[in-house]
Formats: structure tokens, C-alpha cells, sequence
């Protein structure tokens, strides 16, 4: 993998060690037999001297993927100053941005660093006339020793080719995806809360940007990655939350778009949660809409019933997004031999359960501690989270966080 576009987030005076795994800063003119010609940079009317002294705006030339706008420069590594202890899941304008754009038919190249702010688009672009974009989620998280990792981020490029594929836009490779992922965390950095405080949400989006009228794909696309320091989503944090169960209106349908991240499958869900949040639910859970008594997912979350020790989950079969944390969390439970079952969940067997949680990236895993279904509540457990979900909580954070050996290969160190 080529390490180019994470250069953009770096200080004009280092260079970069890379390996899979970890990002080691090194200092100029460090003697090593690293090869560093897939790195190839060339400073633009400046040298690394002058620019030091002068602590002018930086512009780097990076082969193959990024470089830094005109408006970047140095930063320290100071945390940014905000109140960490009391992190909700809401936006906060952080530094910088980072944008790539493509023609139809062409590929994407030449990303930038840019200073976060709004984004020019055309009235007629593709993304707020006919909804063609995508987007995904994933996180950073700051370990004990200040080091910063990543979750799996190969695995949100892989999922956004596949969305868009199905809607009919060109994407990054999956090298570019993870490469300009970490140019925006460590052009961010000082925004990656303290262990145990929160995480970096890191949100990509794909967007028809280029200006049409007739019902068809757009003439030009946008990369955008932002990022926002993140608590928990849910308010409840880790004590369980409630869940309305939905039985007239639906998320998806088959051969439609439930299965991608695409942003128009999330608009859909606001009405009922809205009804729902109004009447003292935490969030709503689908059935499917054929048979009306399967499982689906929750608004932004997936679903997983416990009984007798056996965990189930519904299957991804085109309406249900294939989510990573859920991915994760099947690996995990089945490392600590759990049975894991992916299959139709009936809404009966979630009423006879033992324990019910959802997971997500937002909400990593959340506890349900109660179901209402027809008018009819259920409760689960004694308002606390659950053994099998705390198992799986602790499991899957404590190697998100580096607090544990990551055997799974999933995390990515950035130094």
C-alpha cells in the first residue's frame, strides 16, 4: 500500500516509516534502509529549512493521491480545548477536510487536505436532486500511550465500492480510501479525545456533485472525509436503552437499497423515529415488509437476540445493512465460543429472549433493556446491561481501544 495522501497530515519536518499496521514518525534525515521512493515528495518553492523558521503555509506534491491545499499549516500537538468529560454523539467542527473529486467514467485522483467549511454545489448536482450518494462511518481511538488507532477502515472502502456500484458511482480504491483516512485523522489529531473519553468519528461521503437534470447519473463526483470527536450516541450511554418495534412503515424492501449505506435509506426512518423519541423510546426496530414479522434492524443499528447462550442475528440478504461493528461482534462472540446464528428472527423469538443488543459504529454495542411490540412491553434483565453483552462490549472496545492484543489484524496504528 502506497502511503502518500497520509503525508498531508503531517508536519513539514518528518517523514513517514510505513507498514500495514503502524504510522512511525520519523525525524528529517533519519538514516534507515526503508525505501522510501513509493513516498517520492517534492516541496514546492520551499525547503524544509526555510519552511521550519517560518512557519509558512505548507504545500506538499504527493504521487498518486494527495496533497495539501495552500491553506494548511503547522499545528502543535495540543489536544483541542473542549470539555471531553462530557462528549454527546454531536458535531463539532474540527480542522481540516479532505476532498477528491472524479468525472464520470473516470477515476478518482489528487485528494486534499483543506480547511474545514462548507462546500460549493451546483442546485442541479446529482446528490440533492435524485439522492445519488453514499456515505460511511467509522472511528479513531486515542490509546493509553497517545498512539492513535484505526477500526478496520479496509473494510468501510470495500462496503462503499459495493453501494456504489449498485448506484451507479465510480469510488476510491480501497487504497485510497484508507490512505486519505489517515491524512484526515492525523491532519485532526489534536481532536482524537483522550483514552477512554471518546473517539474520532470519521464520517466519508460519496456524492453525484456534478450538475443534471434528467433522471440519470452524475457528470462529476466528490470524496469528502470529515471528522467530529464523538461520546456515546445513545444518552443512556451503556445502561440499556428502549425499543419501539415498527409494524406499518418500513426501512427497506427487497431489491432496493437497504443493503448499501446510501443516505436516502436513512431520511426514511425519521418519521417513525421521530414519533417513537417522542413518546419516550430510544430508537424504533423494522420488520421486514413482506412477511412483517422478521427482524430487520434498528433506525441506524443491528439487531442480535440471545437465548440459552446462542446468539442471532438476522441475515444480510439485500434489505439489512451489512454493518462491521456487527461483523466484529460475530467474530468476537464466536472467539469466545458462543454459537453465532445469522437467519430470520421472528418477533416472537425477540420477546422470548434473554438478552437483546444492537451494534453500529455510532453505538459500538448498545444493551436493550426493553421492547414494546403491539402495545405489549418486554423487559430484559434487571436495568442493566447483560453478562453476554458486556462480554462482547468489553471484548470488542478493549481491542478497538489497543488496551488488548488486536489477534483479529483489525486495527491500524497511526504514531
Amino acid at each position: 500500500m502506497e502511503s502518500g495522501a497520509v503525508l498531508a497530515g503531517l508536519q513539514p519536518n518528518y517523514l513517514l516509516c510505513p507498514s500495514r499496521h503502524s504510522f512511525v514518525l520519523l525525524p528529517p534525515f533519519f538514516s534507515t534502509k526503508t525505501n522510501f521512493s513509493a513516498l517520492s515528495l517534492k516541496l514546492q518553492n520551499q525547503t524544509l529549512s526555510s519552511l521550519a523558521s517560518t512557519r509558512q503555509p505548507l504545500s506538499y506534491s504527493i504521487r498518486r493521491h494527495a496533497t495539501l491545499s495552500d491553506t494548511y499549516s503547522i499545528q502543535t500537538d495540543e489536544l483541542a480545548d473542549i470539555d471531553w468529560d462530557n462528549l454527546g454523539f454531536g458535531f463539532q467542527p474540527t480542522d481540516y477536510m479532505y476532498i477528491m473529486k472524479c468525472t464520470k467514467g473516470g477515476n478518482f485522483s489528487n485528494g486534499e487536505l483543506q480547511r474545514f467549511g462548507k462546500i460549493e454545489l451546483s442546485p442541479s448536482a446529482g446528490i440533492l436532486n435524485y439522492g445519488q450518494g453514499l456515505f460511511e462511518g467509522l472511528k479513531a481511538y486515542r490509546k493509553e500511550d497517545g498512539n492513535i488507532l484505526l477500526f478496520r477502515p479496509e473494510e468501510n472502502a470495500l462496503r462503499m465500492r459495493l453501494g456504489a456500484e449498485r448506484m451507479c458511482m465510480p469510488s476510491p480504491t480501497v487504497e485510497q480510501f484508507v490512505e486519505a483516512v489517515k491524512a484526515t485523522v492525523l491532519a485532526n489529531k489534536r481532536w482524537v479525545p483522550p483514552f477512554g473519553k471518546g473517539s474520532l468519528y470519521i464520517r466519508p461521503l460519496l456524492m453525484g456533485s456534478g450538475a443534471v437534470l434528467g433522471l440519470a447519473p452524475a457528470p462529476e463526483y466528490t470524496f469528502l472525509i470529515y471528522v467530529s470527536p464523538v461520546g456515546n450516541y445513545f444518552k443512556e450511554g451503556l445502561a440499556p436503552i428502549n425499543l419501539i418495534v415498527e409494524h406499518e412503515l418500513h426501512r427497506a424492501t427487497p431489491g432496493g437499497t437497504g443493503g448499501v449505506k446510501t443516505i436516502g435509506n436513512y431520511a426514511a426512518v425519521l418519521k417513525a423515529q421521530s414519533a417513537a423519541k417522542a413518546l419516550g423510546y430510544s430508537d424504533v426496530l423494522y420488520l421486514d415488509c413482506v412477511h412483517k414479522k422478521y427482524l430487520e434492524e434498528v433506525s441506524s443499528c443491528n439487531i442480535f437476540v440471545v437465548k440459552d447462550n446462542i446468539i442471532s442475528t438476522p441475515a444480510i440478504k439485500g434489505t439489512i445493512l451489512p454493518g462491521i461493528t456487527r461483523k466484529s461482534i460475530i467474530d468476537v462472540a464466536r472467539s469466545q465460543g458462543f454459537q453465532v446464528e445469522e437467519r430470520q428472527v421472528t418477533v416472537d423469538e425477540l420477546l422470548e429472549a434473554d438478552e437483546v443488543f444492537c451494534t453500529g459504529t455510532a453505538v459500538v454495542l448498545s444493551p436493550v433493556g426493553s421492547i414494546t411490540y403491539r402495545g405489549k412491553r418486554v423487559s430484559y434483565g434487571n436495568d442493566g446491561i447483560g453478562v453476554v453483552s458486556q462480554q462482547l462490549y468489553s471484548g470488542l472496545t478493549r481491542l478497538q481501544m489497543g488496551i488488548t492484543e488486536d489477534t483479529m489484524n483489525w486495527t491500524l496504528e497511526l504514531r
